[in-house]
């Protein structure tokens, strides 16, 4: 997290061990994405504890760079991919998944493009204000971080399951406060909101096995 290596490193803590309960409530394959969101989430924090501790003596070292991608790996091609995948498989009305695979070609597309940025240009992390900026030489265009956002935050808004729109929610206002209030530091801050969100999908899942206790018992 922007914080400090221990903020990161207990989000870290607390998101695996949700992850761990929440594969422990899964049914059926198509809920693992999903499931093991909190986990993915986990190791990207836990990747920023260390680039606390790696950054201030080697800035420039191979284990900071590593790291540095590892991160804008996650922050900015994995989860565009990912996020919309998770949700479209746990999607029972078949409108809303058409509308939910168009927002995940969106986010193929956008997480290729941004892989390709990512190895092709320029990037660093630095520590600035008790923040972890992530640096690139060139800003991305509007579009992009629109296109971002569609494939990200819309699919959980689309879905037709309360908890899953729920966390939706989370995550876009986790993406206003970033914003309005951490520029800077935005792909950090709005991560660890993400990451803060892992708590949603628990109650997802432990809705949905109560759900599956209820019926069973009627």
């Amino acid at each position: 997290m922007c914080f400090s290596a221990s903020a990161s490193f207990v989000t870290a803590g607390i998101t695996g061990a949700i992850g761990i309960v929440v594969l422990s409530r899964v049914r059926e394959a198509r809920e693992l994405p999903l499931a093991a969101t909190p986990l993915f989430f986990a190791v990207q924090q836990a990747t920023e504890g260390l680039l606390w501790h790696t950054l201030p003596g080697a800035p420039d070292g191979s284990v900071s760079r590593g790291l540095t991608f590892l991160y804008l790996f996650f922050a900015e091609s994995f989860w565009p991919c990912y996020a919309p995948a998770a949700v479209w498989l746990v999607e029972p009305d078949r409108n809303r998944r058409r509308a939910m695979a168009v927002c995940l070609a969106v986010g193929a597309g956008v997480g290729l493009y941004l892989l390709w940025w990512i190895l092709s240009h320029p990037y660093s992390a630095v520590i600035l204000d008790g923040h972890i900026v992530y640096a690139a030489a060139y800003s991305q265009p509007g579009p992009v971080g629109v296109a971002y956002l569609a494939a990200t935050g819309l699919p959980l808004l689309l879905s037709s399951q309360r908890t899953v729109v729920v966390l939706g929610v989370i995550v876009l206002a986790g993406l206003l406060v970033a914003y309005a209030f951490y520029w800077e530091a935005f792909i950090s801050v709005w991560c660890f909101f993400a990451a803060a969100a892992s708590v949603a999908i628990l109650f997802h899942f432990e809705w949905s096995r109560r759900g599956r206790l209820r019926a069973s018992g009627a």
